[in-house]
């Protein structure tokens, strides 16, 4: 932007001065004296009825005139991005796919990292990005929604835990960049759905792999109300079920201060695991409002795994499943479900109100 040249003064500017010089002799310089005094005296404020000075009002200055806009180009509105849902099984990865679908995007293709099946303690990786218990039933859960799956094996370690993440060799970030890669080649997605609702670790490492890939993220769930969230899923009928607690027993810290209560929480393997979000929806509410626990399990409270939801065309039955203690600690258990049988059934379409016979009588 060109910047304005500085004002003359109108007494003895440079054009009087220029005048006298100039060769009108003498009369010519007292001209210019008159001139600059007579200008002068106008610029002194003037006293209004014989009161005292008063300053001048600036002069507003002229407003630019707007420049003329270039005629819009005539372009359709964009349809509906081809997106792959990265996917863990759990209760937000689903309902964000589903709040996609909402927006006007198309579910093409579902991806999800995996640990290695030889390696000792596959069930539950030590991953600050990834959850993986319940990854046995991954195929099952791509099958019910009849799309197709792309899965990488989780050869990386968390390397770098930094803030900002840079591409770093041996970082499990890369696992995902190439399962990703491997996904918009085949399928030539142009976003990712993501269900984060909190971390920043996890959204940082995922828009960084976006970025080098040249895609989209979507993750509608980011930084939602949790218990607004828990409420929608539960009503928008994801049937999940709680696969995985890590959370502090309440018997801990008994001798201990009162605020160390604020650290203790009560997730039973033995109560909790299995059941559903609706059944355990008034129990974390409590939770929540007693000692601070997320209700979506942002704080790695609980993990899930989805059966059901809208999206699918038959829901995951489990047929037998056992507890599994990953940590025996006695102040802070760690157990998860491990699924030893599933299979899939066909859904029931909904029967509509005013087709609805009573349930006293049963069709022949």
């Amino acid at each position: 932007m060109r910047s304005r040249a500085a004002p003359r003064s109108p007494a003895g500017g440079r054009a009087g001065g220029g005048a006298g010089r100039g060769g009108a002799g003498r009369g010519g310089g007292q001209a210019a004296r008159r001139t600059g005094g007579e200008a002068a005296a106008r610029a002194r404020p003037r006293a209004r009825h014989g009161g005292a000075a008063t300053t001048p009002r600036p002069r507003p200055r002229p407003r630019p005139r707007p420049r003329r806009a270039a005629p819009a180009a005539r372009t359709r509105t964009a349809p509906g991005m081809r997106v792959a849902a990265l996917i863990s099984g759990g209760k937000d990865s689903c309902y964000n796919m589903m709040q996609c679908v909402v927006a006007g995007h198309q579910i093409v293709a579902l991806a999800n990292l995996r640990p290695a099946e030889n390696q000792v303690g596959s069930d539950e990786l030590d991953s600050y990005m990834y959850q993986t218990v319940g990854h046995h039933a991954i195929d099952l859960y791509a099958e019910a929604m009849a799309l197709p799956l792309y899965r990488h094996t989780i050869r990386g370690r968390s390397v770098d835990t930094g803030r900002v993440y840079t591409k770093c060799e041996g970082d499990e970030v890369e696992d995902l960049y190439e399962l990703l890669k491997l996904v918009k080649e085949k399928e030539e997605v142009e976003g990712i759905s993501v269900g984060a609702i909190l971390s920043d670790y996890q959204r940082v490492r995922v828009e960084n792999v976006c970025k080098r890939l040249n895609l989209q993220p979507l993750a509608y769930l980011w930084q939602r109300n949790q218990e607004d969230l828990l409420r929608e899923m539960i009503s928008s009928n994801i049937q999940a079920i709680i696969i995985k607690v890590a959370a502090l027993d309440k018997s801990w810290g008994r001798e201990e201060p009162e605020w160390y209560y604020l650290l203790t929480v009560c997730l039973d393997p033995d109560k909790h695991l299995g059941k559903t979000l609706d059944q355990m929806e008034p129990y974390l509410l409590e939770l929540s409002k007693k000692y601070g626990v997320h209700v979506c399990g942002e704080g790695g409270e609980y993990e899930t795994f989805t059966l059901d939801c809208p999206l699918f065309k038959k829901k995951i039955i489990v047929d037998s499943s056992e507890v599994v203690i990953h940590s025996a600690d006695a102040f802070a258990p760690v157990a998860y479900l491990r699924f030893l049988e599933l299979h899939l059934e066909d859904k029931v379409p909904p029967v509509s109100d005013n087709c609805r016979t009573s349930n006293y009588i049963h069709p022949s």
